[in-house]
């Protein structure tokens, strides 16, 4: 007979505790966004210095997505079975390695083994810190996990840009940084308390699944199209923008290529915090109108080579970014019951991965046929069709 280890209820425990233990699930939240995208402002560095091609640029960004796939569906919800805690020191602990392997990097199939570990630690932590937070504050809980990504992946690209800019040997010292960042939470941790109960099943739930309880089934099903054409945009974003940028401006920094990233999920955070007394259904609608003039006047600024419209397209669509992210997770995530919770993130997080992967993938095998402006204006023409299908889906009636 299975015993199931008894933890003390929400109510049975401290406040102050709880807050504890949603701010430290926020900020290792926002530590495993920056690591994943601090590579980003590198890839140029890369490029040059182990002669690697688009292709190869957006293959190891995929290896990254579809580890962390991996890892969401596998042990996407086994915090659910063993506590949250323990899962999380096992990503701390993979993330790591996964800067070790970054820092003695030297060729390609370095970097593709750093990334994979990194997408596996980063797809355990984002379920199982996501769910904590919603432990811990439910209200909040899912303004605050949309809040982490963006603001961890805008640090993650400002400080790895400023490094590779500005900082001697910016591929070990970015890495030794958020090593560092990783020992520390992981030393903060064994004074964090738990905040679910242990329960059977931790072995069957790795068989490779999504759980989508059935009361939001529906839902997600609804907020499925704008999330794709979302985290499409956000693949092209981390793979090749910066690559597009120094192409169509002739500005060669590499703090500049991160700024445009930092500025699109920048912005994402500002309209998550600044929106988030609004109803989520309104957020997700606005949101893919900015993103549908967003990337009208970013693909303006590539034809005009104008530093200044890709910027201010890149807020636009950021913004709506945040802003339909945000409403999405608030339709969703409040429909599951907290032994579901980590199970349907980690089925959100698949869905949006993999639009975050594929078409970027695609994108990185097209530009070295087309030209990598004439695959931008393609790929943000489908990003804007898709996103115009997902406003007329939206509007339909729900019922017959």
């Amino acid at each position: 007979m299975t015993t199931l280890v008894a933890c003390p209820t929400l109510a049975e425990r401290s406040s102050p505790s709880l807050r504890a233990m949603t701010v430290f699930a926020a900020v290792a939240a926002m530590t495993f966004s920056a690591a994943g995208a601090a590579p980003t402002p590198l890839y140029h560095a890369y490029q040059e210095a182990f002669g690697l091609t688009p292709a190869t640029i957006t293959g190891i960004f995929a290896v990254y997505a579809f580890s962390l796939l991996a890892a969401l569906l596998t042990a996407g919800s086994l915090s659910d079975h063993l506590g949250r805690r323990p899962v999380i020191a096992a990503a701390l602990l993979l993330n790591m390695l996964a800067m070790g392997l970054f820092m003695t990097a030297h060729s390609a199939a370095m970097l593709i083994a750093a990334r994979s570990v990194q997408g596996f630690a980063t797809g355990i932590a984002t379920a199982t810190l996501g769910a904590t937070i919603l432990d811990t504050d439910r209200a909040r809980g899912p303004v605050l996990n949309s809040l982490t990504a963006f603001i961890g992946l805008s640090i993650g690209n400002v400080v790895s840009g400023l490094l590779v800019t500005f900082a001697p040997d910016p591929m070990q010292l970015v890495y030794v940084l958020m090593l560092g960042l990783s020992v520390a939470e992981a030393l903060v941790l064994f004074a964090m308390p738990e905040t679910t109960r242990r329960r059977p099943g931790a072995l069957a739930s790795l068989r490779p699944h999504i759980h989508v309880p059935p009361q939001a089934r529906r839902t997600l099903a609804l907020v499925t199209p704008a999330n794709v054409a979302f985290w499409a945009l956000g693949g092209f974003y981390f793979s090749l923008m910066p690559s597009l940028v120094r192409l169509a401006t002739g500005l060669e920094q590499p703090f500049v290529g991160g700024f445009v990233v930092a500025a699109f999920t920048g912005s994402g955070a500002a309209a998550v915090f600044a929106l988030r007394n609004h109803a989520p259904a309104r957020l997700l609608t606005g949101g893919i109108v900015a993103l549908v003039v967003g990337v009208s006047i970013t693909l303006a600024g590539v034809a005009a080579a104008s530093a200044v419209l890709m910027l201010a397209g890149t807020v636009i669509s950021g913004a709506g970014f945040g802003a339909a992210f945000s409403g999405a997770m608030r339709l969703v995530m409040p429909l599951a019951q907290p032994q579901e919770r980590a199970g349907l993130l980690s089925a959100f997080y698949v869905e949006s991965y993999l639009a975050f992967a594929a078409p970027a993938l695609l994108l990185g095998l097209l530009a070295p046929e087309v030209g990598l402006a004439t695959a931008a204006y393609f790929y943000g023409a489908a990003v804007i069709g898709l996103a115009l299908v997902s406003l007329v889906l939206g509007r339909r009636p729900s019922g017959p």
